[in-house]
């Protein structure tokens, strides 16, 4: 009877071993599908975890004072632009040969000190088309304003 009770003790043993595991292996599957079940809600609710983002600020102060200079860059630019823009403008201060020798067979060797009244009295042997001509010349040359 005793080896009956040993064996019978063994068997048990063997059992609940095994019902142990089964028992383990039930709660690993739990566990598991008790976080896809989480996963899945917090997914379907749109749950937003705790997001967390760190700035550098010597970085940032950094591109600040770039920014900074850049404009200051700017602004300068552009005031030396209007300033640029204010003073007198440069233009061309040549004519063409043609007109050039004609001036000079009319007696005006300078066109520095060109008079509106000279020039009227030079170009008056001309067609109108032939004085708008020589006069649009010299306005383009910038000799007359």
């Amino acid at each position: 009877m005793e080896a009956q009770t040993g064996e019978s003790m063994v068997a048990l043993t063997e059992s609940m071993e095994r019902m142990e595991a089964r028992l383990e292996a039930a709660t690993a599957l739990f566990e598991r599908a008790a976080a896809l079940i989480e996963q899945q809600e917090s997914d379907r609710t749109g749950e937003v975890r705790k997001i967390v983002a760190a700035v550098e600020t010597g970085r940032e102060a950094e591109l600040q004072k770039r920014l900074d200079a850049a404009e200051q860059t700017i602004a300068e630019l552009r005031a030396q632009m209007e300033a640029q823009a204010e003073g007198p403008k440069p233009g061309r201060k040549t004519v063409p040969a043609t007109t050039a020798q004609f001036l000079a067979k009319q007696g005006i060797a300078s066109l520095d000190s060109l008079e509106a009244g000279t020039l009227d009295a030079a170009l008056n042997g001309l067609s109108l088309e032939q004085r708008i001509a020589v006069k649009a010349q010299l306005l383009r040359a910038g000799v007359v304003g």
